[in-house]
Protein backbone atom coordinates (compact mmCIF):
# COMPACT_ATOMS: atom_id res chain seq x y z
CA UNK A 1 0.00 0.00 0.00
CA UNK A 2 1.46 3.35 -1.04
CA UNK A 3 0.72 5.19 2.19
CA UNK A 4 2.63 2.70 4.33
CA UNK A 5 6.17 4.06 4.56
CA UNK A 6 8.87 1.46 4.99
CA UNK A 7 10.39 2.03 8.40
CA UNK A 8 13.76 0.57 7.58
CA UNK A 9 15.00 1.07 4.05
CA UNK A 10 13.35 4.40 3.30
CA UNK A 11 13.97 5.78 6.73
CA UNK A 12 17.63 4.91 6.48
CA UNK A 13 18.06 6.62 3.18
CA UNK A 14 16.14 9.64 4.35
CA UNK A 15 14.45 9.97 0.98
CA UNK A 16 10.81 10.46 0.15
CA UNK A 17 8.77 10.19 -3.00
CA UNK A 18 7.06 13.17 -4.51
CA UNK A 19 7.98 16.79 -5.18
CA UNK A 20 10.60 18.57 -3.10
CA UNK A 21 10.30 22.12 -1.86
CA UNK A 22 13.12 24.50 -2.80
CA UNK A 23 15.55 25.83 -0.14
CA UNK A 24 14.93 29.57 0.07
CA UNK A 25 15.21 30.35 3.80
CA UNK A 26 18.52 31.21 5.47
CA UNK A 27 19.72 31.17 9.08
CA UNK A 28 18.00 34.47 9.91
CA UNK A 29 14.69 33.07 8.68
CA UNK A 30 15.13 29.96 10.86
CA UNK A 31 15.71 32.14 13.93
CA UNK A 32 12.77 34.39 13.12
CA UNK A 33 10.35 31.50 12.56
CA UNK A 34 11.37 29.89 15.86
CA UNK A 35 11.64 32.95 18.08
CA UNK A 36 8.79 34.60 16.16
CA UNK A 37 6.46 31.74 17.08
CA UNK A 38 7.52 31.62 20.73
CA UNK A 39 7.68 35.38 21.36
CA UNK A 40 4.01 35.90 20.77
CA UNK A 41 0.91 37.18 22.43
CA UNK A 42 1.50 35.24 25.67
CA UNK A 43 3.97 37.81 26.98
CA UNK A 44 1.19 40.42 26.81
CA UNK A 45 -1.20 38.40 28.95
CA UNK A 46 0.52 35.76 31.08
CA UNK A 47 2.63 38.09 33.26
CA UNK A 48 -0.48 39.27 35.12
CA UNK A 49 -1.77 35.86 36.27
CA UNK A 50 1.79 34.70 37.01
CA UNK A 51 2.49 37.76 39.16
CA UNK A 52 -0.79 37.23 41.01
CA UNK A 53 0.27 33.68 41.86
CA UNK A 54 4.02 33.98 42.44
CA UNK A 55 4.71 37.69 42.97
CA UNK A 56 8.21 38.60 41.83
CA UNK A 57 8.90 34.85 41.86
CA UNK A 58 7.46 34.83 38.33
CA UNK A 59 11.04 35.39 37.10
CA UNK A 60 12.09 32.09 38.67
CA UNK A 61 8.92 30.45 37.32
CA UNK A 62 9.82 31.70 33.84
CA UNK A 63 13.24 30.08 33.98
CA UNK A 64 11.75 26.83 35.29
CA UNK A 65 9.15 26.87 32.50
CA UNK A 66 11.93 27.01 29.94
CA UNK A 67 13.43 23.74 31.23
CA UNK A 68 10.86 21.35 29.65
CA UNK A 69 11.48 23.05 26.30
CA UNK A 70 15.21 22.32 26.39
CA UNK A 71 14.89 18.57 25.67
CA UNK A 72 12.30 19.31 22.98
CA UNK A 73 14.61 21.88 21.38
CA UNK A 74 17.56 19.47 21.57
CA UNK A 75 15.58 16.65 19.95
CA UNK A 76 14.33 18.88 17.14
CA UNK A 77 17.79 20.35 16.55
CA UNK A 78 19.27 16.84 16.35
CA UNK A 79 16.63 15.44 14.00
CA UNK A 80 16.67 18.60 11.89
CA UNK A 81 20.45 18.28 11.49
CA UNK A 82 20.10 14.61 10.50
CA UNK A 83 16.99 14.54 8.31
CA UNK A 84 15.54 17.96 7.47
CA UNK A 85 12.04 17.53 6.05
CA UNK A 86 9.11 19.86 5.51
CA UNK A 87 6.22 18.64 7.63
CA UNK A 88 8.84 17.08 9.92
CA UNK A 89 6.53 16.48 12.87
CA UNK A 90 4.54 14.14 10.60
CA UNK A 91 7.44 12.70 8.61
CA UNK A 92 9.64 11.69 11.55
CA UNK A 93 7.07 9.76 13.63
CA UNK A 94 5.58 8.18 10.50
CA UNK A 95 8.98 6.87 9.36
CA UNK A 96 10.65 6.00 12.63
CA UNK A 97 7.78 5.03 14.96
CA UNK A 98 4.80 3.86 12.86
CA UNK A 99 2.90 5.29 9.87
CA UNK A 100 -0.43 5.23 11.77
CA UNK A 101 1.14 7.01 14.75
CA UNK A 102 2.51 9.77 12.54
CA UNK A 103 -0.81 10.08 10.74
CA UNK A 104 -2.83 10.42 13.96
CA UNK A 105 -0.50 13.05 15.40
CA UNK A 106 -0.78 15.11 12.22
CA UNK A 107 -4.53 14.49 12.03
CA UNK A 108 -5.03 15.77 15.58
CA UNK A 109 -2.86 18.75 14.76
CA UNK A 110 -5.34 19.78 12.07
CA UNK A 111 -7.79 20.55 14.87
CA UNK A 112 -5.02 22.11 16.94
CA UNK A 113 -3.80 24.34 14.09
CA UNK A 114 -7.32 25.57 13.41
CA UNK A 115 -7.61 26.32 17.12
CA UNK A 116 -4.35 28.30 17.07
CA UNK A 117 -5.46 30.37 14.10
CA UNK A 118 -8.86 31.18 15.62
CA UNK A 119 -7.32 31.95 19.03
CA UNK A 120 -4.78 34.33 17.51
CA UNK A 121 -7.40 36.01 15.33
CA UNK A 122 -9.65 36.45 18.38
CA UNK A 123 -6.86 38.00 20.46
CA UNK A 124 -5.92 40.27 17.53
CA UNK A 125 -9.48 41.58 17.21
CA UNK A 126 -9.59 42.16 20.98
CA UNK A 127 -6.42 44.28 20.85
CA UNK A 128 -7.53 46.21 17.76
CA UNK A 129 -10.82 46.83 19.54
CA UNK A 130 -8.89 48.96 22.05
CA UNK A 131 -8.32 51.46 19.23
CA UNK A 132 -11.07 50.90 16.63
CA UNK A 133 -14.53 49.37 16.66
CA UNK A 134 -14.40 46.50 14.15
CA UNK A 135 -16.83 43.71 13.16
CA UNK A 136 -15.19 40.75 14.85
CA UNK A 137 -16.10 37.89 12.49
CA UNK A 138 -15.37 39.80 9.28
CA UNK A 139 -12.07 41.14 10.64
CA UNK A 140 -10.93 37.65 11.63
CA UNK A 141 -11.79 36.28 8.19
CA UNK A 142 -9.98 39.11 6.39
CA UNK A 143 -6.82 38.84 8.51
CA UNK A 144 -6.64 35.07 8.10
CA UNK A 145 -7.16 35.33 4.34
CA UNK A 146 -4.43 37.96 3.95
CA UNK A 147 -1.91 35.80 5.82
CA UNK A 148 -2.76 32.81 3.63
CA UNK A 149 -2.37 35.05 0.58
CA UNK A 150 1.19 35.92 1.64
CA UNK A 151 2.06 32.22 1.79
CA UNK A 152 0.43 31.63 -1.57
CA UNK A 153 3.03 33.92 -3.13
CA UNK A 154 5.87 31.87 -1.65
CA UNK A 155 7.96 30.98 1.40
CA UNK A 156 10.50 33.73 0.64
CA UNK A 157 7.86 36.44 1.05
CA UNK A 158 6.42 34.71 4.14
CA UNK A 159 9.91 34.52 5.70
CA UNK A 160 10.55 38.18 4.87
CA UNK A 161 7.24 39.24 6.42
CA UNK A 162 8.05 37.16 9.51
CA UNK A 163 11.45 38.82 9.88
CA UNK A 164 9.98 42.32 9.44
CA UNK A 165 7.24 41.76 12.03
CA UNK A 166 9.73 40.22 14.45
CA UNK A 167 12.04 43.22 14.13
CA UNK A 168 9.15 45.61 14.80
CA UNK A 169 8.18 43.62 17.90
CA UNK A 170 11.77 43.53 19.16
CA UNK A 171 12.05 47.29 18.62
CA UNK A 172 8.87 47.83 20.69
CA UNK A 173 10.17 45.61 23.49
CA UNK A 174 13.55 47.38 23.36
CA UNK A 175 11.76 50.74 23.70
CA UNK A 176 9.91 49.51 26.78
CA UNK A 177 13.08 48.07 28.35
CA UNK A 178 15.29 51.02 27.39
CA UNK A 179 12.95 53.72 28.70
CA UNK A 180 11.79 51.69 31.68
CA UNK A 181 15.16 50.50 33.01
CA UNK A 182 16.17 53.86 34.53
CA UNK A 183 12.83 53.95 36.38
CA UNK A 184 13.02 50.40 37.79
CA UNK A 185 12.66 50.09 41.57
CA UNK A 186 15.03 47.23 42.44
CA UNK A 187 13.35 46.69 45.80
CA UNK A 188 10.36 45.29 43.90
CA UNK A 189 12.65 42.53 42.58
CA UNK A 190 14.52 41.88 45.83
CA UNK A 191 12.44 39.04 47.27
CA UNK A 192 11.65 36.56 44.46
CA UNK A 193 10.78 33.81 46.98
CA UNK A 194 8.54 35.92 49.20
CA UNK A 195 5.47 33.98 48.03
CA UNK A 196 7.22 30.65 48.67
CA UNK A 197 8.31 27.81 46.41
CA UNK A 198 4.79 26.30 46.11
CA UNK A 199 3.53 29.57 44.61
CA UNK A 200 6.50 29.78 42.24
CA UNK A 201 5.95 26.20 41.08
CA UNK A 202 2.22 26.86 40.65
CA UNK A 203 3.06 29.63 38.18
CA UNK A 204 5.23 27.38 36.00
CA UNK A 205 2.35 25.87 33.94
CA UNK A 206 1.20 29.40 33.11
CA UNK A 207 4.64 30.32 31.82
CA UNK A 208 5.18 27.25 29.62
CA UNK A 209 3.08 28.80 26.86
CA UNK A 210 5.78 31.47 26.46
CA UNK A 211 8.15 28.96 24.86
CA UNK A 212 5.92 26.76 22.69
CA UNK A 213 6.86 26.75 19.01
CA UNK A 214 10.57 27.39 19.40
CA UNK A 215 11.23 24.51 16.98
CA UNK A 216 8.88 25.79 14.24
CA UNK A 217 11.55 26.10 11.54
CA UNK A 218 11.96 22.31 11.42
CA UNK A 219 8.58 22.20 9.69
CA UNK A 220 10.14 23.86 6.61
CA UNK A 221 13.29 21.72 6.69
CA UNK A 222 13.50 21.26 2.92
CA UNK A 223 13.10 24.99 2.38
CA UNK A 224 16.07 25.93 4.57
CA UNK A 225 19.43 26.50 2.89
CA UNK A 226 22.16 24.25 4.33
CA UNK A 227 19.45 22.84 6.60
CA UNK A 228 21.61 20.35 8.50
CA UNK A 229 23.72 23.21 9.83
CA UNK A 230 21.25 26.10 9.90
CA UNK A 231 18.38 24.31 11.69
CA UNK A 232 20.29 23.41 14.90
CA UNK A 233 22.08 26.77 14.88
CA UNK A 234 18.79 28.58 14.31
CA UNK A 235 17.02 26.72 17.12
CA UNK A 236 19.85 27.50 19.55
CA UNK A 237 19.81 31.18 18.61
CA UNK A 238 16.00 31.29 18.81
CA UNK A 239 16.05 29.81 22.34
CA UNK A 240 18.70 32.32 23.44
CA UNK A 241 16.86 35.27 21.90
CA UNK A 242 13.55 34.21 23.44
CA UNK A 243 14.98 33.81 26.95
CA UNK A 244 16.79 37.17 26.79
CA UNK A 245 13.72 39.06 25.55
CA UNK A 246 11.38 37.50 28.11
CA UNK A 247 13.79 37.99 31.03
CA UNK A 248 14.40 41.64 30.14
CA UNK A 249 10.73 42.52 29.59
CA UNK A 250 9.47 40.67 32.69
CA UNK A 251 12.18 42.12 34.95
CA UNK A 252 11.54 45.71 33.81
CA UNK A 253 7.75 45.32 34.05
CA UNK A 254 8.05 43.98 37.61
CA UNK A 255 10.47 46.71 38.58
CA UNK A 256 8.22 49.45 37.21
CA UNK A 257 4.89 48.60 38.87
CA UNK A 258 5.54 45.66 41.21
CA UNK A 259 3.84 42.26 41.34
CA UNK A 260 0.63 43.54 42.99
CA UNK A 261 -0.23 46.02 40.22
CA UNK A 262 1.01 43.65 37.54
CA UNK A 263 -1.14 40.83 38.89
CA UNK A 264 -4.25 43.00 39.14
CA UNK A 265 -4.05 44.29 35.56
CA UNK A 266 -5.84 42.78 32.57
CA UNK A 267 -3.11 44.30 30.36
CA UNK A 268 0.06 43.97 32.47
CA UNK A 269 2.57 45.19 29.88
CA UNK A 270 0.41 48.20 29.13
CA UNK A 271 0.23 48.94 32.86
CA UNK A 272 4.02 48.83 33.11
CA UNK A 273 4.61 50.79 29.89
CA UNK A 274 2.53 53.74 31.13
CA UNK A 275 5.27 54.56 33.68
CA UNK A 276 8.05 55.41 31.18
CA UNK A 277 5.98 56.04 28.03
CA UNK A 278 2.90 57.85 29.32
CA UNK A 279 0.34 58.45 26.55
CA UNK A 280 2.57 56.64 24.05
CA UNK A 281 2.10 53.37 25.96
CA UNK A 282 -1.18 52.49 24.23
CA UNK A 283 0.01 52.76 20.60
CA UNK A 284 3.37 51.14 21.39
CA UNK A 285 2.03 48.15 23.34
CA UNK A 286 -1.10 47.64 21.26
CA UNK A 287 0.99 47.87 18.09
CA UNK A 288 3.52 45.39 19.49
CA UNK A 289 0.72 43.00 20.46
CA UNK A 290 -0.78 43.19 16.96
CA UNK A 291 2.57 42.39 15.36
CA UNK A 292 3.14 39.57 17.86
CA UNK A 293 -0.18 37.98 16.94
CA UNK A 294 0.35 38.45 13.20
CA UNK A 295 3.80 36.87 13.13
CA UNK A 296 2.66 33.88 15.20
CA UNK A 297 -0.31 33.53 12.84
CA UNK A 298 2.10 33.71 9.90
CA UNK A 299 4.26 30.90 11.34
CA UNK A 300 1.18 28.80 12.16
CA UNK A 301 -0.08 28.96 8.57
CA UNK A 302 3.35 27.86 7.38
CA UNK A 303 3.39 24.86 9.73
CA UNK A 304 -0.23 23.90 8.99
CA UNK A 305 0.22 23.86 5.22
CA UNK A 306 3.55 22.00 5.33
CA UNK A 307 2.36 19.01 7.29
CA UNK A 308 -0.74 18.76 5.09
CA UNK A 309 1.64 18.85 2.11
CA UNK A 310 3.79 16.13 3.69
CA UNK A 311 0.75 13.92 4.30
CA UNK A 312 -0.42 14.39 0.72
CA UNK A 313 3.04 13.62 -0.62
CA UNK A 314 3.14 10.44 1.48
CA UNK A 315 -0.28 9.37 0.17
CA UNK A 316 -2.08 9.28 3.52
CA UNK A 317 -4.25 12.20 2.40
CA UNK A 318 -5.32 12.99 -1.18
CA UNK A 319 -2.26 13.21 -3.43
CA UNK A 320 -3.29 16.66 -4.69
CA UNK A 321 -2.21 18.08 -1.33
CA UNK A 322 1.33 16.93 -2.07
CA UNK A 323 1.67 18.88 -5.32
CA UNK A 324 3.43 22.19 -5.82
CA UNK A 325 2.50 25.15 -8.00
CA UNK A 326 5.02 25.02 -10.89
CA UNK A 327 5.64 28.77 -11.01
CA UNK A 328 6.07 29.49 -7.28
CA UNK A 329 6.90 26.10 -5.81
CA UNK A 330 4.23 26.53 -3.12
CA UNK A 331 1.87 23.80 -1.85
CA UNK A 332 -1.23 25.56 -3.18
CA UNK A 333 -3.74 22.78 -2.47
CA UNK A 334 -2.44 22.27 1.06
CA UNK A 335 -2.70 26.02 1.68
CA UNK A 336 -6.23 26.01 0.26
CA UNK A 337 -7.37 23.17 2.52
CA UNK A 338 -5.79 24.85 5.55
CA UNK A 339 -7.62 28.08 4.69
CA UNK A 340 -10.95 26.23 4.43
CA UNK A 341 -10.28 24.66 7.84
CA UNK A 342 -9.55 28.07 9.31
CA UNK A 343 -12.76 29.53 7.90
CA UNK A 344 -14.76 26.64 9.38
CA UNK A 345 -12.90 27.20 12.65
CA UNK A 346 -14.59 30.58 12.96
CA UNK A 347 -17.63 28.55 14.08
CA UNK A 348 -15.76 27.09 17.10
CA UNK A 349 -16.55 28.31 20.64
CA UNK A 350 -14.66 31.52 21.45
CA UNK A 351 -13.80 30.41 25.01
CA UNK A 352 -10.02 30.85 25.22
CA UNK A 353 -9.47 28.11 27.82
CA UNK A 354 -11.25 25.63 25.55
CA UNK A 355 -9.25 26.78 22.51
CA UNK A 356 -5.89 26.78 24.31
CA UNK A 357 -6.35 23.21 25.53
CA UNK A 358 -7.47 22.13 22.06
CA UNK A 359 -4.18 23.59 20.83
CA UNK A 360 -1.82 22.43 23.57
CA UNK A 361 -2.82 18.76 23.64
CA UNK A 362 -1.97 18.07 19.96
CA UNK A 363 1.19 20.16 20.40
CA UNK A 364 2.37 17.99 23.27
CA UNK A 365 1.55 14.85 21.26
CA UNK A 366 3.63 16.31 18.42
CA UNK A 367 6.57 16.80 20.77
CA UNK A 368 6.17 13.28 22.13
CA UNK A 369 6.09 11.82 18.61
CA UNK A 370 9.32 13.55 17.61
CA UNK A 371 11.00 12.41 20.84
CA UNK A 372 10.00 8.80 20.12
CA UNK A 373 11.33 9.23 16.57
CA UNK A 374 14.66 10.43 17.96
CA UNK A 375 14.86 7.34 20.20
CA UNK A 376 14.29 5.14 17.15
CA UNK A 377 16.92 6.97 15.09
CA UNK A 378 19.74 6.52 17.63
CA UNK A 379 18.81 2.92 18.49
CA UNK A 380 17.79 1.49 15.09
CA UNK A 381 19.18 3.76 12.36
CA UNK A 382 22.87 4.40 13.05
CA UNK A 383 23.50 5.69 9.50
CA UNK A 384 21.08 8.59 10.02
CA UNK A 385 22.51 9.25 13.48
CA UNK A 386 26.00 9.52 11.99
CA UNK A 387 24.95 11.96 9.28
CA UNK A 388 23.62 14.48 11.81
CA UNK A 389 25.69 17.66 11.80
CA UNK A 390 24.77 18.15 15.47
CA UNK A 391 27.05 15.40 16.77
CA UNK A 392 25.23 14.30 19.91
CA UNK A 393 25.99 10.96 21.52
CA UNK A 394 23.38 8.23 21.65
CA UNK A 395 23.08 8.68 25.42
CA UNK A 396 22.51 12.43 25.17
CA UNK A 397 19.73 12.03 22.61
CA UNK A 398 18.10 9.23 24.62
CA UNK A 399 18.08 11.28 27.83
CA UNK A 400 16.64 14.34 26.07
CA UNK A 401 14.02 12.29 24.23
CA UNK A 402 12.88 10.36 27.33
CA UNK A 403 12.61 13.61 29.31
CA UNK A 404 10.59 15.06 26.44
CA UNK A 405 8.16 12.13 26.44
CA UNK A 406 7.67 12.39 30.21
CA UNK A 407 7.18 16.17 30.05
CA UNK A 408 4.64 15.83 27.22
CA UNK A 409 2.54 13.31 29.11
CA UNK A 410 2.69 15.33 32.34
CA UNK A 411 1.53 18.52 30.62
CA UNK A 412 -1.29 16.69 28.81
CA UNK A 413 -2.56 15.14 32.05
CA UNK A 414 -2.28 18.43 33.95
CA UNK A 415 -4.78 20.06 31.61
CA UNK A 416 -7.55 17.64 32.59
CA UNK A 417 -8.21 19.73 35.69
CA UNK A 418 -9.02 22.81 33.62
CA UNK A 419 -11.64 21.55 31.15
CA UNK A 420 -12.50 18.03 30.01
CA UNK A 421 -14.45 19.06 26.90
CA UNK A 422 -11.42 19.71 24.65
CA UNK A 423 -10.20 16.21 25.50
CA UNK A 424 -13.53 14.76 24.36
CA UNK A 425 -13.42 16.82 21.14
CA UNK A 426 -9.87 15.69 20.39
CA UNK A 427 -10.77 12.06 21.13
CA UNK A 428 -13.71 12.26 18.73
CA UNK A 429 -11.57 13.87 16.03
CA UNK A 430 -8.94 11.17 16.57
CA UNK A 431 -11.57 8.46 16.06
CA UNK A 432 -12.57 10.11 12.79
CA UNK A 433 -8.91 10.04 11.76
CA UNK A 434 -8.67 6.38 12.69
CA UNK A 435 -11.68 5.74 10.45
CA UNK A 436 -10.03 7.60 7.56
CA UNK A 437 -6.90 5.47 7.98
CA UNK A 438 -8.91 2.25 8.07
CA UNK A 439 -10.88 3.15 4.92
CA UNK A 440 -7.70 3.95 3.02
CA UNK A 441 -6.13 0.72 4.28
CA UNK A 442 -9.08 -1.41 3.14
CA UNK A 443 -9.29 0.33 -0.25
CA UNK A 444 -5.70 1.12 -1.26
CA UNK A 445 -6.96 2.49 -4.57
CA UNK A 446 -8.44 5.36 -2.58
CA UNK A 447 -4.96 6.43 -1.56
CA UNK A 448 -2.78 6.77 -4.64
CA UNK A 449 0.76 7.87 -3.99
CA UNK A 450 1.98 11.27 -5.06
CA UNK A 451 2.06 11.89 -8.74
Amino acid sequence: MSMMVNNSSEATSGSADGPALKPRVGLLGVVMFGAGTAIGVSIFSVLGPAAAVAGSGLLIAMLLAALPMLPFALVYAFLGSALPRSGASYEWPARFVHPLFGFLIAWLRILGSVGVIITLATVLVNYLGMVWMLPALVTKAVVITVIFGVHLVGIRLAAGVQTLMMLVLLASMALLVGTGLPKVDVTLLAQPLAAGWPAVLAAVPLMITLFLGIESATEIGEEVRDARRNIPRGIALAVALTVVVYAAVASVALGLVGPARLGASAAPLLEAARVPLGAWAVPVIVGAAVFAVLKTLNATVMIFSRYLFAMGRAGVLPAALGRLAPSRGTPVMALGLAWVGAMLGLLLPSNLVFLLLAVNIPTMLKYMGSCLAAISVVTRHPAIHQQASLALSRGTVLVAAVLGVVASLAIILAGLKADVWPYLLITGWGLVGGGVWWVRSVWPAASPGPQ
